[in-house]
């Protein structure tokens, strides 16, 4: 019915009609609900596909940073392998200088076989091959540490060897115990009181009473008095076999038991004893056996 006030209209319509409108008005709701429903669940998996892909980036991300750690350190394997064949080396030319024994273990340096590994290749491709470059440091890394071990060991005995090195040669007589005049040698000589050919077991070093005699190597003082023809005497153990003998003194400067240094004064020069004039005699004995002193005498 209209708002002019003219005549109603009227429409009627069958059951048929209204019941195939409502099934298309639930045929609509129901697309309708559907694709509702479709584009809020793409839209979450949308969301859910942006955070997978920013997680797998990153991801990616630290894949390719440790990728580079592993190549960095396979490197830096390589660097290390290289300084315990250059310390090898070194060490090998400090012992053919120092004139001591190779050691026994030198083809073991590695391990099994001895023989150096070969450089890690850095440039593999490690998202092909994820495990070969880890799989080759491990082994390498093992052989490194067998290589350190040794190395180790072989610098600890050679620091052993030239420290006993270093004590034998400051207790070795290498220096003229003191200033003068060489009057007499070792070896067979006439006897200028008995006029016969006897043994001359040391130097005679002449020159002024009182002139300072000094210690030839480190020792210990082992006698301070007076013995036989030599007068007042001094001996010096320097260890190792070695020892020397000072007579005819006139004093002493070191009393017994003393610590003695190369250069250090010990005593002073005399005519005590049998003798004809002012004068040192000098004795060296090797493991008890006169030698001669001059081979002791490098200056």
């Amino acid at each position: 019915m209209s708002n002019t006030g003219s005549r109603a209209r009227q429409i009627s319509f069958t059951g048929l009609v209204l019941s195939l409108l409502a099934a298309f008005a639930i045929l609509i709701l129901v697309v309708s609900g559907y694709y509702v429903y479709d584009y809020h669940q793409l839209k979450r998996v949308h969301f859910t596909n942006q955070l997978l892909s920013e997680q797998i980036n990153a991801q990616k991300d630290i894949i390719a940073n440790q990728n580079s750690q592993i190549q960095n350190f396979a490197s830096e394997i390589n660097k290390l392998k290289s300084k315990i064949v250059t310390l090898n080396n070194f060490e090998e030319k400090i012992r053919v200088i120092a004139n001591l024994d190779q050691r026994k273990d030198q083809e073991g340096l590695f391990g099994v076989g001895g023989s150096i590994p070969e450089d890690l290749s850095t440039d593999i491709d490690l998202q092909r091959r994820p495990t070969s470059l880890l799989r080759e440091m491990h082994q390498q890394v093992d052989q490194l540490q067998v290589a350190a071990t040794g190395q180790k060991g072989g610098f600890s005995t050679l620091l052993d060897a030239l420290e006993g090195q270093k004590n034998l040669l400051a207790c070795t007589p290498a220096i003229k115990p003191t200033k003068g005049y060489l009057t007499s040698r070792f070896g067979y000589r006439t006897s200028p009181f008995t006029g016969r050919k006897e043994m001359h077991k040391g130097l005679d070093i002449a020159n002024r009473e009182g002139t300072q005699i000094f210690a030839p190597a480190d020792g210990t003082v082992k006698f301070v008095g007076r013995r036989g023809l030599m007068g007042k005497t001094l001996i010096i153990d320097h260890g190792h076999g070695m020892v020397t003998r000072y007579g005819h003194l006139s004093a002493y400067l070191k009393k017994r038991g003393e610590s003695v240094k190369r250069g250090e004064a010990i005593a002073v020069m005399g005519n005590t004893g049998r003798s004809t004039g002012p004068h040192l005699h000098y004795e060296v004995h090797l493991n008890g056996v006169p030698v001669n002193p001059i081979k002791y005498i490098i200056n």
